[in-house]
Formats: C-alpha cells, structure tokens, sequence
C-alpha cells in the first residue's frame, strides 16, 4: 500500500458529490451526506472526514472525531479519544488494503479509538487490534462498541 494517502476531506460541495457515489451502493447507515451538509462551512474549516483517492476518485473514507476526556467513559486514563464512525470503501476497492490504511492513520494519532462496527465486520476489527469493550448499558445504550487501546491506556472499570 505504498503512496496511499489519506487526505482530510474538505467541506464543501464539491466533497458533497464525491460522498453520492458511496450512497449508490445502499450502505444507508453509512450515509454521510447528513453530516456533510450540516457541517458545509467554508473549505478551510476543520473537517472530521477522511478520505482515499484512486486517481480523481474518492474511493475510501471515514469519519474521526475527538472526544473531550471530560466525556471518556471507556478509557483509563480518561483522556480525550477518537469515534471512528463510517469506515466505508467502494466494492471495487474492498480487500485490498485501504479500510486498513484508514484505520492506521487513525491509529497514528495516539489516541485510544472507539467505534460500533457493522454487522459481520468484527473480523475485520479484531485484525486490527480493537477488542469489545465490556457492555454498560447506560453508557452504551444497545450499541456494542469495539475499542483499540495504544500502549499505556486500558479499559476503565465501569463497576468501581
């Protein structure tokens, strides 16, 4: 996966455009287009969407967003983590790598990550280090989220 690069994708409508084309492919839940229009600002505003051309193509994205350590309920120590939501590669370009390069930018910050996985997906997450963290219904709420954790960083103990 040499030269692939993961790019901060602006917001704007040009960006727009790009996402309609992940749309076609029925992954409703995945749908940015939401989020992308509620956050079109300027094109120098800070974008929590990442993405992976192919050529002129926008083939690969997601979407990472910074958690305040004020509202870290899964981490020990609390500190400030990232939500990878919308982890989503076009058909043509699955199984070949770039769903991890997505990952391991994320990863690259340091920080731990928590994410809620699609159905049949939690291979793919187990290969990449996250684990389940230990359910809590009220900090969950039906959700069943997967957590990495860098070195140092452990799972908090929600019954203390």
């Amino acid at each position: 996966m040499e030269n692939v690069k993961v790019e901060n994708l602006l917001i704007n409508y040009k960006t727009l455009e790009k996402f309609k084309r992940f749309r076609e492919y029925g992954n409703q839940e995945l749908t940015m287009m939401e989020d992308l229009e509620n956050n079109i600002i300027e094109n120098d505003s800070k974008s929590p969407f990442y993405g992976i051309y192919f050529g002129n193509n926008l083939i690969a994205r997601m979407s990472l967003y910074e958690v305040s350590k004020q509202y870290d309920y899964y981490f020990e120590p609390s500190q400030d983590y990232l939500t990878l939501w919308k982890l989503e590669v076009l058909p043509d370009y699955q199984n070949k790598g770039y769903g991890e390069v997505l990952v391991n930018f994320a990863k690259s910050f340091e920080l731990p990550i928590k994410t809620n996985p699609r159905i049949n997906s939690h291979g793919f997450w187990e290969k990449m280090g996250f684990i389940k963290a230990h359910y809590e219904m009220e900090r969950d709420l039906g959700e069943n989220p997967l957590i990495w954790l860098p070195e140092g960083v452990k799972e908090k103990d929600m019954k203390s």
